[in-house]
């Protein structure tokens, strides 16, 4: 089975309760950190926070989104990840000053994030991750075991050119032929090296940790990303602001210029845009009113 660049692939161990994901992301990694000059070690969190959302997000089988989201008081104040049930992924990073030290020097008091946005506008769901851990793999494995109590690892890797992750999960316990198998799988997998998460593929990465075991891999899922912005998307939120909010902003600037902080596309209304999207407006209240 080729390994294709960007995807997740779920494995079990057929003869263990336990369940795996490995996922590793080139050209969309790539994309993410093309779009802003951010810090060294800013994209090296942002790759494993990446990592991470697209594992749980694969866990999870949502009809919406995954968003990871770790505000900061200290150097870093936003990282951001949002990850769709069918793995499209965008991110973005706010920081001050020097992005130097350990991750919980860097985000100080903060809080760490998890949102579940479930499609067609039903209520979502947040949960506050206790930053626990020196790690983002740390801290989110001690969140899942407690909040899920479901036993998880991850292992987390990123760089300039990648970004890659691989979870474990001990699934809720069943007639087990094998009381070890969830420590010794662990410990096999605590032997990873950094540069084996990076490069090999899910298949050469199985084999060197698991030949001995029994291990079923399931179709590849393709990630790439993408950004939710659009021209319809900025002209819906500048009608909601209201005709006399928007004249009052282009009497002051003669265009409202919107800016995605995702994927940096600009977006600019002038007053013959405005006066068009309230019209269009107009009518479609009419319409409705008539029906």
């Amino acid at each position: 089975m080729k390994n294709h660049p960007d995807s997740l692939l779920r494995f079990i161990f057929e003869h263990a309760p336990i369940r795996g994901e490995r996922v590793h992301l080139d050209d969309t990694w790539r994309k993410v950190i093309a779009l802003h000059d951010y810090p060294p070690q800013m994209r090296l969190l942002m790759g494993e926070l990446c990592a991470a959302a697209v594992l749980l997000a694969a866990t999870l089988k949502l009809d919406g989104s995954l968003i990871l989201q770790i505000q900061g008081q200290g150097a870093i104040q936003l990282l951001v990840v949002e990850c769709t049930g069918d793995l499209k992924v965008r991110a973005t990073a706010k920081w001050d000053g020097e992005v130097t030290g350990s991750l919980q020097e860097l985000v100080g008091d903060g809080r760490f994030v998890i949102t579940l946005a479930p499609k067609n506008g039903k209520q979502a769901y947040q949960g506050i991750v206790e930053l626990e851990g020196d790690t983002i793999a740390e801290i989110l494995q001690n969140y899942l075991t407690r909040s899920e109590q479901l036993e998880t690892r991850l292992w987390l890797a990123a760089d300039d050119r990648a970004a890659a992750g691989m979870l474990l999960q001990k699934l809720p316990e069943q007639a087990e032929n094998d009381a070890d198998a969830w420590t010794r799988i662990i410990q096999l997998a605590a032997t990873l090296q950094h540069d084996e998460l990076m490069q090999l593929s899910t298949v050469e990465l199985l084999y060197r940790l698991y030949h001995e075991e029994d291990v079923r891999l399931f179709e590849e899922q393709a990630v790439e990303f993408s950004c939710t912005c659009s021209r319809d998307n900025v002209a819906q939120m500048l009608r909601m602001l209201g005709t006399g909010e928007v004249a009052s902003i282009l009497a002051e600037r003669e265009t409202i210029e919107v800016h995605c902080e995702f994927c940096n596309q600009r977006y600019e209304f002038d007053a013959v845009d405005a006066a068009v999207l309230f019209t269009e407006a107009a009518t479609v209240t009419n319409n409705e009113t008539h029906h």
